[in-house]
């Protein structure tokens, strides 16, 4: 198998896959490695941005637009993508995020509406999706692969943004009652934990850097390449035995954690 066509002619979902950083990555890079893409965004033109890199490279993909905090989305978006890729392959869920929807609050001060929405935007839009696509796996019979993009701040505490850290450590537990009630039927869910990567929200909530990069063992941030490198891998059938497992990409970082963060005590972070 050429190991650049890693995922040649599947059918792969992209859920916040027009995002800048590692949505678009994700994107680009199973498209690259050979599948067709539906990219789902909440806008439109990152998700048209997103559809022409990939077309203009040579690839296949088509832009889908929702809300996944809309509990009716994964259903429609997920029927609209099947019926044009011609059914499903693979489901990567990239939507998540903390400080560009809440502030970086004590947990004795977060309020039940912050809670919530960092919950829908990091877990419960995922139970959804993964039960749109664990629906259509099992109709058609032959397996599938999910990936989730989790967070360091899933592995360890996450001091200042409890609901983060909580969404994001149940993403993990969610992998392993995915591959445990359906590995049987050739389904696997596996979990992707960023460290820090240069994106467009980590430049907004750390400017000029804040240091991160000397924090780091590798000596610099991660690439949303490299997140996407790790998608690619998992979806495909090299990772065929793997499966309920949690990718942690971060250069190392979690052997230093705790990590400075916004406002927060170095006693409690960094």
């Amino acid at each position: 198998m050429d190991a650049g066509q890693l995922l040649d002619g599947r059918r792969v979902i992209v859920v916040g896959g027009g995002g800048a950083g590692n949505g678009r990555g994700i994107s680009r890079g199973v498209a690259a490695a050979g599948a067709r893409v539906a990219v789902i965004d909440i806008s439109p033109e990152r998700a048209a941005e997103s559809v022409a890199e990939i077309t203009g490279s040579g690839g296949k993909a088509l832009a889908l637009v929702g809300d996944v905090r809309d509990p009716a989305a994964a259903d429609r978006l997920t029927a609209q993508a099947v019926d044009w890729l011609g059914g499903l392959d693979s489901l990567v869920t990239v939507v998540g995020g903390y400080s560009l929807f809440a502030r970086w609050t004590p947990l004795a001060e977060v309020t039940d509406d912050d809670w919530n929405l960092i919950i829908d935007l990091n877990l419960t839009y995922v139970f959804r999706f993964t039960r749109a696509a664990l629906r259509v796996f099992l109709e058609q019979g032959d397996g599938g692969s999910i990936v989730a993009i989790g967070s360091i701040s899933g592995n360890v505490a996450s001091p200042y943004g409890a609901a983060y850290g909580a969404a994001k450590a149940a993403l993990v537990n969610l992998a392993r009652s995915v591959s445990v009630e359906y590995g049987g039927q050739g389904i696997r869910m596996n979990v992707v934990s960023c460290g820090v990567i240069a994106t467009e929200a980590q430049r907004l909530n750390y400017p000029g850097g804040g240091g991160l990069a000397e924090r780091v063992p590798a000596g610099r941030p991660g690439d949303p390449a490299e997140i996407a490198a790790a998608v690619v891998f998992l979806a495909s059938p090299y990772a065929s035995y793997i499966s309920g497992q949690n990718l942690t990409a971060d250069g190392s970082l979690t052997s230093r954690f705790p990590l400075p963060l916004p406002g927060v005590a170095p006693s409690i972070a960094g």
